[in-house]
């Protein structure tokens, strides 16, 4: 077999059976080794950075790696956007890029550049395989890198003549590394933090978000009274009715001020203290309140959630958690506005739905009006980079088939991976996408304000606006392939919606609502 034929087959005993493309010359036996092994799917994308993003959700459900496959250094550099929200979100990636033959890196073609450099910037995994015989070995380090706890992204680069070349051979799963547990010294330390009747803040991420950690957390809360939050932008995040209820710290530095006020100690588990997302004049950029201290139940990496059932044994060793009740919103009626939409969700949610949430601005109001529904996942914006939300909720789609995906999508971000639509609609995939259509970059609107750059005059509201002419994304997400409509009011909102978790395959629904500012 060639390079490219053991490169696959060892990726599909290691567990990675889809790989999100687009290749170029230097892929072109990857892509013709596809027919060897059956087992693995090839998903096409129109843009590396649908590629990524797909890979990103996919891998955040399935709870494996997906493997992308990109083309040269430009094609990283494309997909590096959503490599970096995945590599916040620790998401296990395969990226394998392919690179010119060996030999003829030294003619300095146009598209040589530094691919090791680049990925080196994704501060996970990189080994180049030079020759045709290393090629599986390498494949299966891949795999078990990007699974390393908390998961990471791994970057094989392909050189196009160890890809050709034959005398392939595969190689054997490695065991990727477990979670390290937590110390029972530590959790000793915890519990008399929390016993010593001071205003503690509990801070969870990574997958402490999941059940099992929602539950020993709110034991926890419940006993000792601590402000219990999962962090601002978890990778998944279960919630809904029969779980806990565990809010998100929030996004603005203001709010973070307010939910931690008077709190003297800050435990985190699974995730670190909080930081402002940007920098602002003459505020601080440390959000741990003055003079709390910081105590580390768990880090990055370490067994979160372990930790969590060993201190709820010891501070809550007999009480249940406090679980969210079922309950809806009421539908509303009359035009769309930032609020009454979020309602229009709550009260419509599927049972098992998969939310991939990049509705920013607009979607403020989105966690309290869901927080009854029946139990879902939350996918977020973990590295910030705009543009994961329709890749993400694609890639989530092809990992949970059989459950109903819903991308609330802001219009702005929307543009940056529209094409994945297109994947969507190849794939028919259950995606319903809302797009939150306020013409506008209404974050930026408000960070233009925070930042002090205010007074904003005509020039700089013009960069922010995204009138002049207004989208169509009916007929964009149309002319892609897949069956769009256009919602003014709550109502037209609630039957498209209704409507479109109905019938298989991708849909579209365009919301109308005003900016927030």
């Amino acid at each position: 077999m060639n390079g490219a034929q053991s490169l696959i087959r060892t990726l599909v005993d290691a567990g990675v059976e889809v790989c999100f493309s687009n290749p170029g010359t230097s892929e072109m036996h990857f892509v013709a080794a596809l027919d060897s092994v059956p087992e693995m799917r090839g998903v096409l994308g129109l843009f590396e950075g649908a590629v990524t993003g797909a890979a990103d959700g996919y891998a955040r459900m399935a709870g494996r790696p997906a493997a992308t496959l990109l083309h040269l250094g430009p094609g990283l550099g494309n997909g590096l956007a959503n490599l970096h929200n995945a590599r916040r979100a620790h998401t296990p990636i395969v990226n394998i890029v392919g690179d010119h033959a060996t030999y003829h890196k030294k003619y300095d073609a146009p598209l040589e550049s530094d691919i090791d450099a680049i990925a080196s910037s994704l501060e996970g995994w990189v080994r180049r395989s030079e020759h045709t015989k290393d090629v599986g070995a390498d494949a299966a380090a891949a795999v078990a890198a990007a699974q390393d706890a908390p998961g990471r992204i791994a970057t094989l680069i392909l050189p196009a003549d160890a890809s050709w070349g034959e005398g392939g051979e595969t190689c054997t799963p490695i065991p990727p590394r477990a979670p390290q547990s937590v110390d029972a010294t530590t959790v000793k330390k915890i519990a008399e933090v929390l016993r010593s009747g001071e205003s503690v803040a509990l801070l969870i991420g990574g997958a402490a978000c999941r059940e099992p950690g929602l539950l020993a957390t709110s034991r926890i809360a419940a006993v000792t009274g601590v402000k219990a939050f999962a962090e601002t932008f978890p990778a998944r995040l279960e919630r809904g009715a029969g779980l806990p209820s565990i809010d998100r710290l929030g996004y603005l530095a203001e709010q973070v001020a307010y939910q931690l006020d008077g709190v003297k100690h800050v435990i985190v588990a699974g995730t670190k203290p909080p930081v402002s997302f940007f920098a602002y004049p003459s505020k601080p950029s440390d959000l741990v309140p003055e003079g709390a201290q910081v105590h580390v139940l768990a880090e990055v990496g370490q067994d979160a959630t372990g930790a969590l059932n060993d201190v709820a044994a010891l501070v809550a060793p007999d009480t249940a958690p406090v679980l969210q009740e079922a309950s809806r919103p009421a539908l509303p009626s009359g035009p769309l506005t930032a609020q009454n939409w979020a309602d229009v969700i709550g009260a419509l949610l599927p049972e098992r739905a998969i939310i991939a949430d990049e509705a920013n601005t607009s979607g403020l109001l989105i966690p309290a009006a869901t927080a009854g529904a029946p139990r879902h996942d939350v996918l977020t914006l973990t590295g910030g980079a705009i543009g994961y939300g329709i890749p993400v909720a694609t890639g989530a789609a092809v990992a949970a088939p059989d459950r109903p995906v819903v991308n609330l999508q802001s219009d702005g971000s929307a543009l940056y991976t529209i094409s994945a639509l297109w994947t969507q609609a190849r794939e028919n995939l259950n995606v319903t996408t809302v797009i939150l259509n306020n013409h506008a970059y209404a974050i930026l609107r408000i960070e233009l304000q925070r930042v002090g750059a205010a007074p904003d005059g005509p020039k700089a509201n013009d960069l922010l606006d995204l009138s002049r002419p207004d989208m169509d994304f009916a007929k964009i997400a149309e002319g892609l392939g897949v069956p769009a409509t256009r919602a003014t009011t709550a109502d037209e909102l609630a039957e498209q919606f209704a409507r479109a978790l109905a019938e298989p395959g991708p849909h579209l629904i365009d919301a109308a609502v005003p900016s927030l500012i």
